[in-house]
């Protein structure tokens, strides 16, 4: 009996000095937690032009929706002038192109191109980029398959963090304000593309859920619009 102790002993300390000695197995290596792409790079955008060529007039005749495009990528300095009259900075106390209910701006505009998805900051003028790479066809096949999207150069996503309204106005009226105000941006937006001589679409047709993890969204920018943006082909 004491033999057979000692022999179960004997066994045990093998064991315990083989895992010591052993690395683990690589299945039993715990899985990282994923994380969140960090803020990679800035990048200034030209200072934007306050006089054209053509008159808001003459865009709105010539507005129209453009769902087909030249694969021609667009400038820094159109893109600049399409996310600042959707969201740029027109007054010292910080006012914008777009009226806003109670000066709240709720809204925050990403702009989605074949080289990354960066967001806008009216404040500096600037892009900061949000993810590396073209996400466009993801982004189309999330927003139905809309032929637009994916030729595109631009897509100018607009989405809203309501509770920047709500804390003033609550959550029953902050809804209608912010439905306004995203059709302010939104044409804006469409009047400025028609004076730098490009096409645009409005598109509210998309999977809101899948458009916030295609593009890695934080959860409180819910997506209200999806503008394609380029030369009319």
């Amino acid at each position: 009996m004491k033999l057979i102790l000692m022999l179960v002993c004997a066994g045990v300390c093998l064991v315990a000095c083989a895992s010591a000695n052993y690395p683990v197995s690589p299945t039993m290596t715990p899985t990282p937690e994923p994380t969140r792409i960090p803020v990679l790079s800035t990048i200034a955008l030209p200072t934007p032009r306050t006089q054209g060529p053509m008159s808001v007039e003459e865009t709105m005749l010539k507005r129209r929706s453009i769902r087909e495009f030249k694969d021609t990528p667009l400038t820094l300095a159109e893109i600049g002038q399409l996310l600042w009259a959707a969201q740029g900075i027109t007054h010292p106390a910080g006012l914008r192109t777009a009226p806003s209910a109670g000066a709240l701006y709720p809204l925050e505009v990403y702009a989605v191109t074949r080289e990354a998805t960066y967001r806008y900051d009216p404040h500096a003028h600037q892009l900061i980029v949000h993810a590396r790479g073209d996400l466009r066809a993801p982004l189309y096949a999330v927003a139905l398959m809309q032929d637009s999207i994916l030729q595109a150069p631009l897509t100018i996503v607009i989405t809203a963090v309501y509770a920047r309204t709500s804390k003033k106005y609550g959550e029953e009226r902050t809804p209608r304000y912010v439905a306004l105000e995203v059709g302010h941006a939104a044409q804006n937006v469409l009047l400025q593309a028609v004076a730098l001589n490009l096409g645009a679409v409005p598109i509210g047709a998309f999977l809101d859920d899948q458009v916030q993890q295609v593009l890695s969204l934080p959860r409180d920018h819910q997506p209200l619009y999806l503008i394609p943006v380029g030369h009319p082909r």
